[in-house]
């Protein structure tokens, strides 16, 4: 009946009318980027153009009269959406006009601990800090995920997600990880041909390139040098683990700057005072410290330090020598 209705109002209004109700009923499947926000109090004409302007519908014209003819200008509901793909515009509108599949959209970061990212989800009101924390650290859970480790750290991929309000903390966990080897798969493609504990160790190097480099460059370059490291036995020093036991296990704040007194701190995850690898990441992993962890780059190196505070790259060195010069520099302008 409605779309009787329709039809005829369209044909009164002439060529215009034609041409919109061409548009009204057949799927779009041009726009990529399928996110879209109603804000609130924002007017049914707002809305329509601006899903013109992303490109997923392809006339707010016809939109418009659409929604004069049928009365379904006001129906539009204030939410986070993504929109499933090959809907017409009309389907669009009903799906924006539903309510039910408002989402909340949240975005993890890069070198995030479970801990932080339990503390952001838990402030979006996806789900509670404590059972997001339960899960993920949940051995039995996590390793039903293909997970060789005790938690699901370092395995917590970094990406815009979205999730309804108090949301399952299991299914939060597994699509998060699910994103992890779906990354992982387009990073390096014969992964599953690796061991469990041949991935697992690549994830740890993984997880502290993730919280060393600065400049995206030399991540390889960074990955380099541990691995030259751990072929020497020699211990891998990094910084990043000392502060990983400063603030995920003593639970102290983040440290402006270290010092000789830290890096001696007992843990098994301090790679200062421990040889090879800690036994578990130590954050969330990204993109580029994942490629780097699984193609390093080919290099001598041994050492690397900050050009300066309040610099984004590094000096690498191959001799203690160089590094000792080259750490001389950098304590020099710190101080």
């Amino acid at each position: 009946m409605v779309l009787s209705v329709v039809l005829l109002a369209l044909i009164g209004a002439g060529i215009v009318g034609i041409y919109a109700y061409s548009t009204l009923f057949k799927a779009v499947e041009t726009a990529a980027d399928r996110d879209f926000t109603v804000n609130a109090g924002e007017s049914y004409i707002s809305v329509v153009m601006r899903l013109e302007n992303r490109g997923l519908v392809p006339s707010a014209l016809a939109l418009q009269l659409y929604g004069r003819v049928t009365g379904s200008d006001t129906a539009v509901q204030k939410g986070s959406y993504i929109i499933p793909e090959n809907l017409s515009p009309v389907e669009v509108m009903e799906y924006l006009s539903s309510g039910h599949q408002s989402l909340i959209r949240v975005t993890i970061p890069e070198g995030r601990t479970l801990g932080q990212v339990a503390r952001i989800l838990d402030g979006s009101g996806i789900v509670g800090e404590e059972d997001f924390l339960r899960v993920s650290r949940d051995t039995e859970f996590v390793r039903s995920l293909g997970i060789a480790g005790d938690t699901a750290e370092g395995y917590i991929y970094p990406e815009t997600y979205y999730f309804a309000e108090d949301f399952p903390a299991e299914k939060v966990v597994a699509h998060m990880v699910d994103t992890f080897f779906a990354a992982l798969g387009d990073i390096f493609p014969d992964y599953a041909s690796l061991s469990a504990r041949e991935l697992h160790e690549t994830v740890i190097l993984a997880s502290i390139v993730e919280r060393e480099y600065m400049a995206d460059h030399e991540a390889p370059l960074i990955a380099s040098v541990f691995n030259n490291r751990l072929e020497r036995g020699m211990r891998l020093e990094s910084c990043a683990t000392v502060v990983y036991v400063m603030t995920e296990i003593e639970g102290l704040d983040h440290p402006t700057r270290l010092f000789f007194s830290d890096l001696n701190r007992p843990s098994e995850f301090n790679t200062y005072v421990n040889r090879g690898l800690p036994p578990a990441p130590i954050s969330g992993v990204g993109a580029i410290a994942l490629n780097a962890a699984f193609y390093p780059a080919d290099s001598d190196y041994l050492f690397f330090v900050l050009q300066s505070p309040q610099a984004s790259e590094h000096v690498f060195s191959e001799s203690y020598e160089d590094h000792l010069s080259a750490s001389e520099v950098y304590y020099f302008k710190l101080n």
